[in-house]
């Protein structure tokens, strides 16, 4: 429990400074969403490029690992799937804030997890979280835009529009990119790498700013008890279900406690943009995110060390 704590308090210590600064307004707040787009579009995919490139991958020994981050989220997605009647019976809950809480719980944090790896395992951790962008991130993408478009109602996608969001996305491209030169073996130029690794330097600690900047206390505020449940089913559900299905396949060792970290971190802030660009309810993703982000420093300690114990 200490070890997680130590790794937890310097990433914390960032987001509360990232939201003072937004709330003294030391950085204009329109330019906040510069920093995002920066870290998203250009620092995080560099970080990824340079980690998959150098790392010691064995995939045969990772293959459990693959299937427990698939059998994790594919498990989580149906269930989260099979709530929405029972949601709307019980708590009267409409499609559009269904939505949000399907997004909120489905998806995850990549930032905090890789900061959170980061610090316990160093570059090898940050390798085996690589992969489960690789892994998770297509699948969550289609599967939030699906039920946006059956449960919201707004905007109907196409196909086309499905595939583009996937392709186009930053980690994925770079989560690629670094498979590719890692596996082809030929290494690109060393100034190109070098500017990759002075890049990507700067991804974890911008990224973190940006979203304790991003924190919406207002939506807090002002939202009904029903954001309890996006907590409690994020923070306590998603790990659990990690755990169960990393124990089923016999994931052991790091693996293990990275699969659980990427369960137990708080949600993607991302998910926000698209709730709001197709009819999901916005206003409670944005109370639901903020509230992850602040709780789950007391819950990710208790879940890594778990993890750590289970681990072996």
């Amino acid at each position: 429990m200490p070890a997680a704590l130590s790794a937890l308090l310097p990433i914390f210590l960032l987001i509360l400074l990232g939201y003072g600064l937004r709330k003294i307004s030391f950085v204009p707040a329109e330019q906040w969403r510069g920093i995002e787009l920066l870290c998203y579009w250009l620092l995080f995919p560099a970080l990824l490029i340079v980690s998959l490139a150098k790392a010691e991958l064995s995939f045969g020994a990772l293959r459990s690992y693959v299937y427990g981050l698939y059998a994790m989220i594919i498990v989580m997605s149906l269930l989260m799937w099979l709530a929405r009647k029972p949601l709307r019976a019980w708590l009267d809950m409409r499609g559009p804030t269904y939505t949000s809480l399907y997004q909120t719980v489905t998806r995850w944090n990549g930032f905090i997890a890789m900061a959170i790896i980061e610090k316990l395992h160093g570059a090898p951790g940050v390798a085996i979280l690589a992969l489960a962008f690789a892994v998770m991130i297509p699948y969550l993408n289609v599967v939030n835009i699906l039920i946006l478009a059956a449960y919201a109602g707004h905007t109907t996608p196409s196909a086309r529009m499905i595939l583009m969001a996937v392709i186009k996305n930053p980690l994925i491209l770079a989560v690629l990119t670094g498979l590719a030169i890692n596996l082809s073996g030929l290494q690109p130029p060393a100034p190109v790498m070098t500017a990759l690794e002075l890049t990507g330097r700067g991804a974890l600690g911008m990224t973190l700013l940006a979203l304790g900047a991003g924190l919406q206390w207002r939506a807090v505020k002002t939202a009904g008890p029903e954001i309890g449940l996006s907590v409690i089913l994020r923070l306590f559900g998603m790990p659990a279900v990690a755990l169960a299905c990393g124990q089923f396949f016999g994931v052991s060792g790091p693996p293990l406690v990275v699969m659980v970290i990427a369960a137990a971190v708080p949600t993607a802030v991302n998910g926000y943009v698209l709730a709001r660009a197709m009819g999901g309810d916005a206003e409670y993703y944005a109370a639901a995110a903020t509230m992850q982000v602040i709780l789950s420093f007391a819950t990710l300690p208790v879940w890594i060390w778990l993890a750590t114990r289970l681990a072996g």
